[in-house]
């Protein structure tokens, strides 16, 4: 029996590929295929929350809201463009392209308080940020070394259907080096690809635990500011909470000398030494936080099945995307594989803010998601 023709989308998925940010396994040491199934369950990350973490509807935009937002999806399509230093500047890609959300923009408009001038500024700057930053060139081989102790991991999703991002300073490996920064920023990606439908924030869980072979393992004052500089000017609004355990005084002394650096909205996530079981469901939630689950870091199980579980998403993401136009300002919640149309077939119904279509009799409405790996309602704008 001859081979199924090789049909011109996935040429173009296989072509995006190479140039999407990511997950790059090329030489990760991964000698086979690991399906989560296959391994042991108190060791792999999760697929999915509990049926009852839900993210809430989001809210309709304004009209006035909708005219800025379709005044920069217009600026933005007319970018060819991505300045940049030492070369790395020229024309914008397929994978660009793709990053520009409909959500995206929103996120950017927000945070710029709704500014026509402001908002493209800050998607370009990032744009430019990603390229000489080399987000794309972060990789799970190169990185690996960074996560061998376990001092960051994702696991399972908060009651709202946020994945769960560990913070274990604890368990710190190595030397303070541009790397150690590197691998939070390849972390956060992943927390990105493994967002279900309507849910575009993450919540960070942070044990400052002491370690048995290091007296200090907090960051310094300037890697802190680095870091907030890079969470504030170019993921705005993906963090949706922060849940912080066993601060020790010197650790609490580092919080208030970096508070002057963090902007209100973000000092308003941040909950220390709260009931954990209040944000998370306690089957999700490591029993490090008084939670029920018995997880046990494992780093030659987590690392090939965190990358191989990424992977398989920004393909099934990527693969949407190219079917249905490759068009900026595609909705989120399509792509992830949610119920909402691509926002090809939604551009002459009223929109929420994250990109799906609302139905007249019933704004905000949510649908079942259908086909995907979420079952359950699944829509929300993006906190503030």
């Amino acid at each position: 029996m001859s081979a199924a023709p090789v049909t011109d989308k996935q040429t173009e998925v296989a072509g995006i590929e190479k140039e999407m940010a990511g997950v790059n396994l090329e030489g990760a040491n991964v000698q086979t295929p690991i399906g989560v199934k296959e391994l042991s369950p108190l060791k792999p990350p999760f697929l999915n929350p509990i049926e009852s973490s839900k993210p809430p509807p989001a809210p309709e935009l304004t009209e006035e809201q909708q005219k800025k937002y379709e005044a920069l999806l217009e600026t933005v399509k007319s970018w060819a463009e991505i300045p940049a230093k030492d070369d790395k500047g020229g024309p914008i890609t397929d994978s660009e392209r793709l990053w520009l959300t409909r959500e995206c923009l929103c996120r950017y408009l927000r945070a710029t308080k709704w500014s026509a001038t402001e908002a493209p500024k800050r998607l370009l700057g990032t744009l430019t940020w990603r390229r000489e930053y080399g987000v794309s060139d972060l990789t799970g081989d190169n990185l690996s070394i960074e996560n061998e102790t376990g001092k960051q991991f994702i696991l399972g999703y908060d009651n709202e259907g946020r994945p769960c991002h560990y913070l274990n300073p604890g368990r710190q490996n190595t030397e303070p080096s541009p790397q150690q920064v590197q691998h939070l920023v390849f972390m956060l990606e992943r927390c990105i690809d493994l967002m279900i439908p309507g849910q575009f924030t993450l919540a960070l869980l942070i044990n400052f635990k002491s370690s048995k072979s290091k007296s200090n393992t907090a960051p310094g004052i300037g890697q802190a500011r680095e870091v907030l500089n890079i969470l504030q000017t170019h993921y705005p609004e993906r963090l949706g909470r922060a849940l912080i355990i066993n601060i020790p005084w010197m650790v609490n002394g580092f919080f208030k000398l970096i508070t002057p650096f963090i902007d209100p909205l973000t000092k308003e996530k941040l909950k220390f030494n709260d009931d954990m079981k209040q944000h998370v469901p306690p089957q999700q939630l490591w029993a490090e936080f008084n939670g029920e689950l018995a997880f046990e870091y494992d780093h030659a199980t987590y690392w090939p099945a965190l990358l191989k579980m990424c992977e398989q998403r920004q393909k099934d993401v990527l693969e949407r995307w190219v079917q249905a136009g490759k068009h900026i300002g595609e909705s989120e919640i399509y792509l992830k594989g949610g119920g909402s149309p691509s926002i090809d077939g939604a551009t002459s119904e009223k929109l929420s803010s994250n990109g799906r279509a609302v139905e007249p009799k019933t704004p905000g409405a949510l649908s079942e998601v259908s086909g995907g790996e979420v079952s359950g309602k699944a829509a929300q704008s993006d906190e503030a």
